[in-house]
């Protein structure tokens, strides 16, 4: 039985390194390879879609929360044990890819994420591949019907955009649109379609910050689920809540992006970060 949760999301941008293998463009220009690459995806889309497939993405951060699975009877609560990033913010792709491997295969945690089952994780593994990085512990875990890679084992890897839309049942909202049903801060002044920019402009750190907050709201959303679907208990929900708001304030006198998402979060709430 899986002892703890990682709560996991990845920030990205093109990889412009796979543009002179995949359109022939051998020109050392990054404007002119992000340019091919956008027109690549929308000429085998047939204009439908710009956005690079997952093995042509450069990940630039990783951040994750990681919280002990306490039981009691058939509830759970969270003891949150940290919320970072990996590497630091001079860390190449290949040690944060590596990183992450190593120090999930390390706790075998319950994955969470929000699209992780279509984006994040095959992204990482196409990564790991590329750099010769073994993840062996994600594809021999478990057994036949309960591992990492069985699409309908929540209990190993619990992707809230499936488990929300019922498998595609229902329409996939994205993250923001769940947090603002819910009274959830949501995005808070940063967006994916920002990161290219600030990566260019050498913020490296606010994206590791933005991809926190993520990785944050990923997890309020998932003690939504769990109370809903009976994984928690109200008590169990409200101890995970309340020790992440005391983290929060904690770190925000040193963290802008943690004192937005705090402010964002009490604003959402009307004051009342209990609101249900």
């Amino acid at each position: 039985m899986l002892d703890q949760i990682f709560v996991f999301d990845i920030e990205t941008i093109p990889d412009t390194d796979a543009v002179p293998n995949l359109t022939g463009l051998d020109n050392d220009n990054i404007d002119e390879r992000r340019k091919s690459l956008e027109e690549y995806h929308l000429n085998v889309t047939d204009g439908r879609n710009a956005f690079p497939r997952q093995c042509f993405h450069k990940v630039v951060a990783i951040s994750f929360l990681r919280a002990r699975i306490l039981r009691d009877g058939d509830y759970e609560t969270y003891q949150i044990e940290e919320i970072r990033s990996g590497g630091n913010e001079h860390s190449d792709e290949e040690e944060l890819i590596k990183g992450f491997f190593q120090y999930c295969g390390k706790h075998v945690p319950r994955l969470v994420s929000f699209n992780g089952r279509g984006f994040d994780l095959p992204v990482l593994k196409y990564r790991a591949m590329k750099y010769g990085i073994s993840a062996e512990w994600l594809h021999k875990a478990g057994d036949k019907w309960n591992n990492y890679n069985q699409r309908y084992s929540k209990a190993w890897h619990c992707d809230l955009l499936e488990q929300l839309s019922d498998y595609g049942a229902s329409a996939r909202l994205r993250l923001n649109e769940v947090c603002a049903a819910f009274n959830l801060p949501g995005k808070t002044g940063v967006d994916g379609g920002d990161v290219m920019e600030m990566y260019d402009q050498g913020k490296i750190q606010e994206i590791r910050d933005y991809c926190e907050t993520d990785v944050i709201n990923t997890f309020l959303v998932y003690l939504r689920y769990a109370l809903h679907t009976g994984i928690t208990d109200i008590d169990g929900y409200n101890h995970a809540r309340i020790l992440l708001q005391s983290e929060l304030e904690e770190r925000s006198d040193n963290n802008v992006a943690y004192k937005e998402f705090l402010e964002a979060w009490r604003q959402s709430s009307r004051g009342d970060f209990s609101a249900l």
